[in-house]
């Protein structure tokens, strides 16, 4: 009898339990799922990017300029106001379809025709958009903000964020990018970014909001400026904490790069001004897509569009050319560091780029020595000086460069 007591009660209590619990797939359950989802969903900041995505843009045309032709068409509201966007739009003759760029300016940049005169003679369409609230010579009497610091780095909140520069010039080419896929000329599955500068720190961001993209280039520009950039000192710094950290939540490129899905190629170089090295391959370090490195030794900062990379890598995505070549990460054993790689165009060359100063990234004398190719492989011994930072170039048969990320010894 006791036995059948102890029985009893207990599938008695376990009735109880079960009745208790949330069935599977209950809430308990679905929670998870919801906090999963979430976990992997890209962030988006101020911007409603599906909203943005789905808004219908069409063309003001005006005048033909050059082999290009003038364009507007609408952006965000301003301090509650309608505004146009300017551009220059440029395509190759024929009937298309065609791959096609959306080009983003840098500081004191603007709409550069001739920068889509060179992406249409390339075989692409091309939108080269003003950043900066003006028309082809002056301020536009309905243009958004204008592209200074203050507008850059002035303070808001949450009811402001959407009229601060940032929001607008990321804004203006998620509008491009809708008004290029309305052109019957235009391949819709073919769409890239490229910005310089300033237009590479929104190319990153971009490249990580809008999921449309069949490639982008962001050309000098990255994030964790609150870390180490030109404007760390100058802006940044003197913020009050909480407004800093509301910037960097809402507008520094590392918030995004994390839900970049298309291939991705980062250019720079290794002394640049304003983009120093540590902050930038904290960067492209946070990118989970095909990402490919080039770091050049003492490149030039400027609205330079000609960069053979920036072509060759476009074109291997969207057209099927030869890619750059591909290098593994870089390994090191006591003083020899060596990495694999692909290449489609044969390597003429390696070397060890490096430099044995500590202090500022843009004041830091690189030096190169070749490195040794063989069998899939290139290797290099390391200097004897400390403190060392050093990276792996290679250049292709096209002389195109590419680079390994860098590493650093005490």
């Amino acid at each position: 009898m006791r036995a059948r007591a102890f029985y009893f009660c207990l599938a008695l209590s376990l009735l109880v339990i079960e009745a208790l619990l949330p069935p599977l797939g209950g809430p308990v359950a679905v929670n998870r799922v919801q906090a999963d989802e979430a976990a992997t969903k890209p962030f988006t900041g101020p911007w409603d990017v599906k909203a943005i995505q789905a808004t219908k843009v069409e063309a003001e045309w005006g005048a033909e300029a050059g082999k290009a032709r003038e364009v507007y068409y609408p952006g965000e509201p301003f301090h509650g106001k309608p505004t146009r966007i300017f551009a220059y739009y440029a395509r190759p003759a024929g009937d298309g379809p065609f791959p096609t760029m959306l080009l983003v300016h840098g500081g004191g940049g603007k709409a550069f025709r001739e920068w889509a005169e060179h992406w249409a003679a390339r075989g692409y369409c091309a939108l080269a958009m003003d950043l900066a609230g003006k028309g082809p010579k002056e301020k536009l009497p309905d243009g958004g903000p204008d592209q200074d610091d203050t507008a850059k780095f002035g303070n808001f909140d949450d009811a402001t964020a959407r009229d601060m520069w940032t929001y607008h010039a990321v804004a203006a080419v998620l509008r491009g990018h809708n008004l290029l896929r309305g052109f019957p000329e235009v391949d819709k599955d073919k769409i890239s970014v490229t910005g310089i500068s300033w237009g590479g720190y929104l190319t990153c961001i971009i490249a990580g909001l809008d999921d449309r993209l069949k490639a982008a280039v962001p050309v000098y520009g990255c994030g964790f400026l609150h870390e180490n950039s030109a404007w760390k000192e100058g802006r940044l710094d003197k913020m009050e904490a909480t407004q800093r950290d509301r910037w960097v939540e809402n507008f520094d490129p590392s918030r995004y790069l994390p839900g970049v899905r298309c291939p991705i190629l980062f250019l720079n170089g290794t002394n640049d001004f304003a983009y120093p090295l540590d902050s930038y391959r904290k960067c492209y370090q946070l990118v989970k897509a095909p990402r490919t490195i080039a770091v050049r030794v003492r490149l030039p900062h400027g609205h330079i569009w000609t960069f053979g990379e920036v072509d060759s890598f476009i074109d291997s995505v969207v057209k099927g050319g030869d890619p750059l070549p591909k290098l593994s990460a870089l390994q090191q054993d006591g003083d020899r560091v060596s990495t694999e790689f692909e290449a489609k165009s044969p390597l003429k060359g390696a070397q060890l780029n490096y430099a044995t100063a500590s202090g500022p990234w843009q004041k830091r004398e690189w030096k190169a020595v070749p490195a040794r190719i063989e069998n899939g492989k290139i290797e290099a011994m390391l200097p004897a000086e400390r403190p060392l930072v050093f990276y792996i170039g290679a250049t292709d048969s096209r002389g195109l460069e590419v680079s390994t990320d860098h590493l650093e010894l005490p």
